[in-house]
């Protein structure tokens, strides 16, 4: 189905993913900096040492609260005079800061599905994704594009991966951070089937949910932003030293 438009990217909920607050809040080391490059070659023994000594870094997420379930939007592809609809959902960390959005897209008459992820900064983009159902066999995808917040990683499938996922519990898609080590994200799959067979949100519907879902957004953003100036403003209290260069009572 090709890449996703800049104009598209603005219309669905995937966009309104701040993932770049995750890595801002330490949600995943050495993520807080972009880095499309890869790290200096090791030999495969050494890089097999550090990966055993270390092992995949396992993150949980939990859907996005103002996001009731699995949304399904359908529209008609102008260009190709087709049916398009994509299931989709948010996802955020314990804290409630966001971290990646998923959407399965079917082209109405195309036994072919695209699984498409929006992806943290941060994150190697040559390797690209490798995602799963629980313990089957893993799917390889690659990025596609960036935007400032966050990266599009895609995917083919065919219906059997599609009633992996209904019938699944955890969509793990695994990537390396900049560190080239594997970072795995657990991703529920509940609901999932009812949306994607169940019938498309009403667009008035969908309008609302992006409005209180972007308001969510910005709440947090602001939290987030009063947090920081807190804590570094408390740093630099506790890091000043008295102008008699005593030390303080106690």
């Amino acid at each position: 189905m090709g890449l996703m438009t800049n104009n598209a990217a603005k219309r669905t909920p995937l966009a309104m993913v701040a993932v770049v607050a995750a890595a801002a809040t330490g949600l995943l080391p050495g993520l807080a900096h972009a880095q499309q490059q890869q790290p200096a070659p090791q030999q495969p023994q050494q890089q097999q040492q550090q990966q055993q000594q270390q092992g995949p870094a396992i993150v949980q997420v939990k859907p996005e609260p103002s996001q009731t379930d699995w949304t399904k939007v359908c529209g008609q592809d102008q260009g190709a005079n087709k049916e398009v609809c994509y299931t989709t959902r948010d996802f955020v960390s314990d804290q409630g800061q966001p971290v990646l959005a998923v959407a399965v897209y079917e082209v109405k008459g195309d036994p072919t599905r695209i699984v498409r992820f929006l992806m943290p900064l941060g994150l190697l983009l040559r390797p690209g994704v490798r995602f799963t159902v629980d313990q089957n066999q893993a799917t390889p995808g690659q990025y596609a594009i960036c935007f400032p917040n966050g990266c599009f990683a895609e995917a083919q499938v065919k219906d059997d991966f599609i009633g992996q996922m209904k019938k699944g519990n955890t969509l793990n898609v695994s990537v390396q951070n900049q560190m080239a080590n594997e970072v795995t994200f657990a991703i529920p799959l509940a609901g999932f089937t009812k949306a994607y067979d169940g019938a498309p949100i009403d667009p008035k519907v969908l309008e609302e949910q992006q409005r209180k879902l972007q308001e969510e957004l910005q709440k947090r953003s602001e939290e987030l932003r009063k947090r920081l100036e807190q804590q570094q403003g408390a740093a630099g209290a506790n890091g000043a030293a008295p102008a008699n260069g005593q030390k303080p009572a106690q």
